[in-house]
């Protein structure tokens, strides 16, 4: 038996160094730019603050939240994370995006296709409000909330 004498290669980064074989998307068979490209981290980051802030703002109107008095206990956070979680899910149905998402130009879609339905924008907004889910993300940029509900955030 014949030994290597060189040591293994290490894969080498692309240009960028976001992904080891490409580009965040190339496996789901996604563009590296523009429409349906998979939606990087900072518009990702100004779409989340832009829903919190109208979750704030829906809070404030119906008066569970106040930012002079702030929400005086637990109970009034937990109602703003409801509101939260309903605007994230009724924007994401109708609108394939929740209204931060669509400020910022992204989407979710479905990895097979077609129509994001009900039942994926639940799954994602429970999973998405347990915090932790979100930061686990992989190669591709998406979190394990959008891997669990089989879905991906891309550009519009």
């Amino acid at each position: 038996m014949a030994r290597r004498t060189t040591p293994p290669s290490a894969p080498s980064a692309q240009p960028g160094g976001e992904h080891p074989d490409g580009w965040p998307g190339k496996d789901l068979g996604l563009p590296e730019e523009g429409p349906r490209s998979v939606g990087r981290i900072g518009r990702r980051i100004v779409g989340l603050l832009i829903d919190g802030l109208l979750a704030d703002l829906v809070a404030f109107v119906t008066g569970v939240w106040s930012p002079v008095a702030g929400s005086g206990d637990i109970t009034h956070t937990w109602i703003q994370l409801a509101i939260f979680a309903v605007l994230q899910v009724l924007f994401i149905c109708t609108l394939s995006g929740s209204f931060g998402h669509v400020c910022v130009g992204l989407r979710v879609v479905p990895i097979r296709g077609g129509y994001v339905g009900i039942w994926r924008p639940v799954v994602r907004t429970v999973l998405l409000c347990l915090v932790v889910p979100a930061l686990i993300i992989d190669r591709d940029s998406r979190g394990a909330h959008d891997r669990i509900a089989g879905t991906v955030l891309v550009r519009r």
